[in-house]
């Protein structure tokens, strides 16, 4: 399969999924000089790239009909078959060397089953899932993992560094989804300490600011605690990445742990607290929303 490497001004970029990040995602891209074909379920959010230039499609498939690589960054696994593998998906209006990029986190073997199709097709297919929030997405500072054949890898390895400082290829499809939940496996059980340490500090009396200009700083700094506990802080908790997307991919993991024979207990933990949260009314709030959850357990209020 002859695929062309990526240049701008000459690669069409087609793009699904224009939400919390996908639209910032895009918006580098354009900046970088690729022309991108655009799709979102609501066509409201997609009206900040179309001011900038971009050209609206009503399906995935018309947005791979005038497009070389299309992306996509949506919610859910089903739907991610659907914008890929449905009857008005990606893939339907693939033509042979183009290359799908699928941006969401999602399951390694639905990576691997679009990856066949495609190839069954004369398309490439990659999983790329991306960790770094709407902050990392807004900054181009994306860490993104990636799955599938190498030469597809370096074909879109310039897009891909439009938007991320981190890329790495980790190896055949699914490959970048596992890594995704190596990623969400580490982050599920920080966030329990950021909360739980933030809480502390507060019945402790402690000005938090304070507090984190210390421990930010020392041995127990982390990503979460840096750029999320701020926003705790603040009393802040708008997305940057949704509770009820967590707790998805907890359960993928989950589930791969079962497959595997592995026992996660702290995950384990990590994905009931974050039912609670949801069940308590904040699923489309952002992950530090674990906060408001551990507060109500101990009677706390800020």
């Amino acid at each position: 399969m002859a695929i062309t490497r990526a240049e701008p001004g000459k690669t069409r970029v087609g793009w699904i999924g224009t939400g919390v990040m996908g639209r910032w995602m895009c918006g580098h891209l354009r900046a970088k000089g690729y022309a991108a074909t655009v799709y979102n379920r609501t066509k409201e959010k997609a009206q900040p790239l179309l001011a900038e230039g971009a050209t609206w499609a009503e399906t995935p498939k018309a947005v791979a009909e005038r497009s070389d690589v299309v992306f996509a960054i949506v919610g859910f696994p089903k739907d991610v078959r659907e914008v890929f593998l449905g009857p008005q998906g990606a893939l339907a209006g693939s033509r042979p060397g183009m290359v799908l990029v699928d941006m969401t986190t999602s399951e390694p073997s639905l990576a691997r089953e679009i990856y066949e199709a495609a190839k069954a097709k004369g398309v490439a297919s990659i999983d790329a899932p991306v960790s770094g929030g709407d902050v990392g997405a807004k900054n181009a500072a994306l860490s993104i993992m990636v799955g599938g054949d190498l030469e597809a890898f370096e074909a879109v390895k310039p897009l891909l560094e439009c938007m991320g400082k981190t890329v790495v290829h980790q190896g055949p499809a699914g490959a970048g989804q596992h890594t995704k939940m190596v990623n969400q496996i580490l982050i599920a059980t920080n966030m329990i300490g950021v909360c739980e340490a933030l809480l502390y500090g507060f019945k402790a009396g402690l000005d938090l600011k304070t507090v984190l200009q210390s421990v930010g700083a020392g041995g127990a700094a982390s990503w979460s605690l840096n750029n999320l506990g701020p926003r705790i802080i603040d009393r802040n908790f708008e997305p940057g990445f949704f509770v009820e997307h967590f707790i998805k991919d907890m359960g993928v993991a989950l589930d791969e742990a079962k497959r595997m024979g592995l026992s996660l207990p702290g995950l384990a933990l990590a994905n009931q607290l974050y039912l609670a949260v949801q069940a308590q009314g904040w699923g489309c709030k952002g992950t530090h929303a674990l906060m408001l959850a551990l507060e109500q357990l101990s009677h706390v209020q800020q």
